[in-house]
């Protein structure tokens, strides 16, 4: 008999906490009298939805069985999801009824030579390639110069790969590393956070998410958050221990290199003829000496 994958407290948590933070103003419903829970009620949010009440409490408990992709865009809607959050609420209904290419096991895949080969012939930029749990898998020279702190935290050497959501929350130094700390922690755990709706079977997702909820109150608080992300990229500003203050732009590519893994190519450069070009420059030009040969990250 199949085993389906029981995410039903996902699905409540998550729905329950955007209704709250909708008003009744932003949704054109007039208000009349005190409420005694913030947000939307239920039944404004099924009226709203198309549905009825019944039908949208039973959702909002996480029974999500039968529910037809018309509903769920209409549920999105009237929370006023953003596009990552409406891809959320639809990967948590796949996940809810997994497909035999979705309940296979999640692998680890060996980097391809060519992957390497592209990285390293990238020598003014940071370039790396990160699976879905945020560890680093391999990298080029600048990206390891870029990223030193990270790589010499104490938080790799006992997991033997760089790992971002570890140096954040389990790193004090990451404090002085990254200037917008609680940004970077934010974006981390939202990115954690859609890939868990995605995978909720990963494992190793899994044991990343018990430890540092264990661990780190920061962690745990933004993880209850249920705040969700997929697309990202923008702007980062570094205090590196050698080149100093660094404002760089950063840029996600997916890299399909497996069926049952997902990896991104990061590329972080900066924006030509400013300071921040001369300090990546001078940063790159102290990584390339003859001798250097870069190897995928173990």
């Amino acid at each position: 008999m199949e085993r389906r994958l029981d995410n039903r407290a996902d699905i409540r948590d998550f729905l329950a906490r955007r209704r709250a933070q909708l008003t009744p103003e932003q949704v054109g419903l007039p208000t009349s009298g005190r409420r005694r829970v913030p947000g939307l009620r239920r039944e404004e949010v099924a009226v709203l939805a198309g549905v009825s009440t019944e039908w949208y409490t039973r959702l909002e408990k996480g029974h999500i069985s039968g529910v037809s992709e018309d509903v769920l865009d209409a549920v999105a809607r009237t929370l006023q999801l953003s596009e990552d959050e409406r891809t959320y609420l639809f990967d948590l209904a796949k996940a809810a009824h997994p497909s035999p290419a979705t309940r296979r096991r999640r692998k680890p895949v060996d980097v391809p030579p060519r992957v390497q080969w592209l990285l390293d012939s990238m020598t003014l930029s940071a370039a790396f390639v990160s699976n879905s749990r945020l560890d680093i898998v391999a990298a080029n020279a600048l990206a390891r110069a870029l990223f030193a702190p990270l790589f010499d935290s104490h938080t790799t050497g006992g997991h033997h790969r760089a790992n971002f959501a570890r140096y954040y929350f389990l790193d004090d130094a990451s404090h002085d590393f990254v200037d917008d700390w609680d940004r970077a922690a934010n974006t981390t755990v939202a990115l954690l956070r859609a890939e868990a709706g995605r995978y909720p079977g990963d494992k190793a997702l899994r044991e990343l998410v018990g430890e540092l909820s264990t661990v780190s109150t920061e962690f745990r608080t933004r993880w209850a958050a249920h705040n969700v992300r997929i697309h990202h990229g923008g702007i980062k500003r570094f205090h590196h221990p050698d080149a100093g203050p660094l404002e760089l732009t950063y840029q996600p590519l997916d890299l399909p290199m497996s069926a049952h893994e997902a990896h991104s190519l990061t590329i972080y450069t900066a924006q030509p003829g400013t300071p921040d070009e001369e300090r990546l420059t001078l940063l790159a030009s102290w990584t390339a000496t003859p001798s250097d040969t870069i190897k995928p990250c173990p």
